[in-house]
């Protein structure tokens, strides 16, 4: 199942679809220079691709922790990006107010995992009509997201995508379940699965998140042959230097290698 968003391409490609970009928008540059290089990656492989990019980072460990550059500095490069190579973009909203205001430059609002029960934000984004991307808490099973479907349903949005992250193990650890992937599809909505964020390693003594990118390439995989409709990846030219999540983040140059992959194994599973 492919989200529907006027400007998304390669729809008919039988391909999953990618949510891809920075963690977190550090400058116009740097914005369209990973945008540049994504969109050439999925026209050549006939990926439908969103560009993603968060506005605000609200969830940081620290205090000192870069949260960005101002959120309408950042929402307007984010339009500039969907404008200038014709894509839709996503971003993270925090609370209810925030989605009306981020709605007026990006074509999906992000519900982050562990905002996914907070029925004013779920209500607030779905009165936007924009697509509604909600990530999986990492404390709730499958199941219980139809409760979260249903309160964007309920208030008149049925443009709905859920995101598996990891289900958190432990105190400093994720697992990715892929058994929740078919549950969730059973709701009748595009699934994704969150490649970076599942490898997370949080809570971390420095109050800087660890990862495994190492692993990047083994969980998507998995997620493509057990019939994830679409991936997020984070992606920068250069992780170490990222202000945001670079210690799981796929290093740019890498990604059309690991696409490439995943595009042979979706195809021999659509022939299943």
């Amino acid at each position: 199942m492919i989200p529907q968003l006027d400007k998304l391409k390669n729809t008919e490609s039988d391909n999953f679809f990618l949510m891809a970009g920075p963690c977190a928008i550090e400058s116009e540059t740097m914005a369209m220079e990973i945008a540049e290089k994504v969109v050439a990656i999925t026209e050549k492989l006939k990926i439908p691709y969103i560009f993603k990019g968060s506005y605000r980072k609200a969830n940081r460990s620290r205090l000192d922790s870069f949260t960005g550059i101002g959120d309408k500095k950042a929402l307007k490069i984010l339009r500039k990006v969907s404008e200038s190579f014709n894509i839709p973009v996503v971003t993270d909203i925090h609370t209810a107010n925030e989605a009306a205001m981020a709605a007026e430059y990006v074509d999906v609002l992000q519900i982050p995992a562990f905002l996914c029960r907070q029925t004013d934000i779920l209500v607030a984004a779905a009165k936007t009509g924009k697509l509604v991307n909600i990530k999986k808490g990492q404390f709730l099973s499958a199941d219980a997201m139809q409760f979260a479907v249903n309160k964007v349903r309920e208030s008149g949005n049925n443009n709905i995508a859920l995101t598996e992250r990891g289900t958190t193990f432990g105190y400093q650890d994720l697992l990715v379940d892929y058994r929740g992937i078919p549950v969730m599809k059973e709701m009748k909505v595009p699934v994704v699965l969150d490649i970076t964020h599942s490898l997370q390693q949080p809570n971390q003594a420095s109050g800087v998140t660890g990862g495994k990118p190492e692993l990047i390439e083994t969980v998507a995989r998995a997620g493509i042959a057990v019939g994830a409709d679409g991936i997020f990846i984070e992606t920068h030219p250069n992780p170490a230097e990222a202000k945001s999540d670079g210690a799981n983040m796929l290093r740019l140059d890498l990604l059309e290698s690991l696409l490439t992959k995943l595009v042979l194994i979706k195809q021999t599973i659509n022939k299943i």
